[in-house]
């Protein structure tokens, strides 16, 4: 082997040693390149709903603080959250946010739709009904029993 031969090996060595550094570095800061992360596994977003509690749960990277409807919640090791959360009648919009250490931040938005159940008008009209009928007996009685 020659000088020039030894030279062009090294210099190769140095340069793929060089290339996996720099490729195992940047494969460690993808999750500080890529930003705060969220996915929501419930509600689905535009789901109609027939029970006012629901559970907000989903999971959340990269980040150090964590909002449902401006309100801090808490994630476990894992990253995981779960939050119950009572919803009005009608449409309502859930809003998650998140925030990583450098700042930038990602928000989610879940619409929803919860129609609350009609109350019965037929059982409310027969037991008033059923009321008055038994007042209008006893006072009958009453009146007999006075005579």
């Amino acid at each position: 082997m020659t000088a020039s031969q030894k030279l062009i090996l090294k210099i190769s060595i140095v340069i793929i040693t060089l290339l996996l550094i720099l490729g195992y570095g940047l494969f460690q800061a993808r999750n500080l390149i890529n930003g705060p992360e969220i996915s929501v596994s419930t509600p689905k977003n535009g789901e109609n709903l027939s029970n006012p509690l629901i559970v907000v749960a989903g999971s959340a990277n990269n980040i150090t603080h964590i909002s449902l409807n401006d309100r801090q919640i808490f994630v476990d090791k894992q990253g995981n959250f779960s939050e119950k959360l009572l919803v009005p009648s009608g449409y309502t919009i859930i809003k998650l946010e998140a925030q990583d250490k450098f700042g930038r931040s990602t928000k989610k938005l879940i619409e929803l739709n919860y129609t609350a159940p009609q109350a019965s008008s037929t059982l409310i009209g027969n037991a008033s009904t059923t009321g008055m009928t038994a007042t209008s007996t006893v006072a009958t009685s009453t009146q007999k029993i006075i005579q």
